[in-house]
């Protein structure tokens, strides 16, 4: 990444005014939400700067890439809110599972040894990235996933459900956010139990009931017996069936729904699989999962994980994922503890896009550093941001990019005086923070 995320704007030469001249524009616009629980200790230098997190202080360094925005997403907790479409999905998942221990309320700062190392992430790939993943230090990143508490889950309990927030550096639209909600759950039993006495047969319509895993893409694991596999598959299928058939059928009350498996990859669980539901005459993707990756000892089990804004996206009927985090009681008013109703929208304030074209001046642009740039100035205000011309001179062999912003707030209008300030912080910074060459 080419610039350092330490919270103090770089302008260029000569900026220094127009910057105060907005600088009361972009404050009421960009005001941090919530209950700051992220302070930064400054000192003389810039390596010396501290961040502490829940209670947690560590010291910056070269991989430090944690904006602003990011910081004040930390400890909304919307997952943990009863009437809120996320908490609502959650309560439901959980009820279908009443012995498992539950975590919800774990901190995201974690050990890169806990999001990656002790999960098998090679060192190449591309999740453990900057462009991809907001460190705090070289040690230390937001997880990107819940699995990073799952080895710490494990010496607790030999069945849990893990639902926290996680963080991913992504693009801008109405379906990514920088900060969303997964679920996961799993489960153990000695090698030699007997599940089979355990499943629960259902009432579900399975197209592919049973996919192929014996291949070399998919396949079981050397220390499993096939026997033993197919007994944990049938578990997991079935108790990921139930929930699913549950959660839809308060949307869709008497309706047959219709599922299906397809084959995947994990690098956690072998065999995996994806699960989908026919909803709207289109299979959608709604959760991934997998026989759990045995290292040692004589335990088996499975293991899965959901995305629980795209399940709530779908079923709630909410068209952007920013909606989740308004504090407009006019979206949070609408929903109800244990029932899912469809989102009925009360505004749809006017659009104003800008385009901004730029050269790259080096070969280590990343289009996530561009996103990151955005968000970190213009926040929530910002509806998506799509690439809608690129260009390679033919002498020069640069690369030219023409990106169009899209700035639409959720809760009021925009003006276009307001638009245009942001802009030019985006312009300010692209060439201070990413050495690019304005057109």
């Amino acid at each position: 990444m080419s610039h350092q995320s330490d919270n103090r704007r770089v302008v260029v030469s000569g900026a220094k005014t127009l910057m105060q001249k907005l600088s009361t524009t972009i404050k009421s616009l960009c005001s941090p939400r919530g209950r700051p629980l992220i302070r930064f200790n400054s000192s003389s230098s810039t390596e010396n700067n501290l961040i502490t997190i829940n209670k947690t202080t560590y010291s910056q360094d070269e991989w430090t890439n944690i904006s602003k925005p990011i910081f004040n997403s930390i400890g909304r907790n919307i997952h943990l809110q009863p009437c809120h479409p996320i908490g609502i999905i959650r309560d439901i998942v959980e009820s279908h599972f009443p012995a498992f221990s539950k975590y919800s309320n774990l901190p995201p700062n974690v050990s890169v040894k806990d999001n990656f190392d002790d999960l098998g992430f090679a060192m190449d790939h591309p999740g453990r990235s900057k462009t991809d993943t907001y460190y705090i230090n070289k040690d230390n990143v937001l997880r990107t996933h819940t699995s990073a508490h799952q080895t710490a889950a494990f010496r607790e309990s030999d069945q849990f459900l893990i639902t926290a927030d996680v963080y991913r550096r992504d693009a801008i639209d109405r379906s990514h956010y920088p900060v969303f909600h997964q679920m996961e759950g799993a489960k153990l039993w000695p090698k030699h139990h007997d599940i089979e006495n355990t499943i629960q047969c259902l009432q579900v319509s399975v197209e592919q009931p049973a996919p192929p895993f014996h291949s070399l893409s998919n396949p079981v694991q050397p220390q499993h017996s096939l026997k033993q596999v197919e007994a944990v598959v049938r578990h997991l299928k079935t108790s990921l069936e139930g929930v699913i058939a549950d959660i839809f059928s308060k949307i869709n009350a008497g309706e047959h729904m219709k599922v299906r498996w397809v084959e995947t990859f994990f690098p956690f669980t072998s065999p995996s699989w994806e699960l989908e539901v026919w909803w709207n005459d289109q299979w959608l993707e709604l959760l991934g999962c997998g026989v759990i990756q045995q290292r040692k000892g004589e335990m088996l089990g499975w293991a899965f994980g959901l995305g629980l804004e795209r399940i709530a996206m779908i079923l709630f009927g909410i068209p952007d994922i920013r909606l989740f985090w308004s504090l407009d009681p006019r979206f949070l008013e609408q929903f109800q503890a244990n029932s899912i109703s469809v989102f009925k929208p009360y505004s749809m304030y006017p659009s104003c896009y800008k385009d901004v074209s730029f050269w790259e001046n080096t070969s280590s642009f990343h289009e996530n550093d561009f996103m990151e740039l955005i968000r970190g100035i213009a926040g929530d205000l910002v509806e998506d941001v799509k690439l809608i011309d690129k260009f390679i001179h033919p002498k020069t062999h640069r690369r030219s990019f023409c990106y169009r912003i899209n700035y639409r707030s959720m809760d009021r209008s925009l003006t276009h005086n307001q638009v245009n300030s942001l802009q030019q912080l985006v312009r300010n910074d692209l060439v201070a923070k990413l050495g690019v060459e304005l057109r």
